[in-house]
């Protein structure tokens, strides 16, 4: 039996993304977004939801861009820090101890600590409520080689990456590889 508990943002489990973007004056900021994901194979494209009052949002509509570097779990605290803290008044890499890289491809910074990185230009604005979703072409994906797997592209395991519970409002870690995707189904064929 299934109790419903109504309308909410409950979807599990919420990336924990820190969104890279340059301010009024050309100072370079992040956020941490958990509103987000990948929306699009062909052109490569993600989503993130931001509020109007936030101070990333301007700053994408301004430069048409945003960098969202991954961090792996070691980066937890720092992650929860650029998501609490406000880009108006607070230098948040310095703060949090973090160097921000300029992007040879968008207008956007990103961390260069983090081991995965997508640069995207603003391909979409889509008001939707209380937040805006900001559609990104991935115009590069940046993985430190560390992180890399035997195929030569980012391993989860070796990007550590971390995920947000909105319901306990708490970080959580990857678990245990469950088996190949696209391949544990077909058993069921008959």
């Amino acid at each position: 039996m299934k109790k419903s508990i109504g309308a909410k943002t409950f979807a599990m489990p919420a990336p924990v993304w820190v969104v890279g973007t340059y301010g009024e004056n050309g100072e370079p900021n992040i956020m941490t977004a958990a509103w987000g994901g990948i929306c699009c194979s062909s052109p490569p494209c993600v989503a993130v939801s931001l509020q109007k009052i936030r101070h990333s949002y301007d700053s994408i509509i301004k430069h048409k861009a945003f960098t969202v570097s991954i961090p792996s779990r070691r980066f937890v605290s720092e992650a929860d820090y650029v998501g609490i803290a406000s880009g108006k008044d607070t230098d948040k890499f310095a703060v949090a101890g973090l160097t921000a890289v300029k992007s040879d491809l968008v207008d956007a910074p990103y961390v260069q600590e983090f081991p995965l990185i997508l640069e995207c230009r603003l391909l979409h604005t889509i008001e939707i409520g209380q937040h805006t979703q900001f559609i990104g072409e991935i115009v590069d994906v940046k993985a430190d080689e560390t992180v890399l797997g035997d195929n030569g592209l980012p391993a989860l395991g070796k990007v550590d990456p971390f995920s947000f519970s909105p319901t306990e409002r708490a970080y959580f870690g990857m678990g245990e590889n469950l088996g190949q995707a696209f391949s544990l189904g077909l058993k069921l064929r008959k």
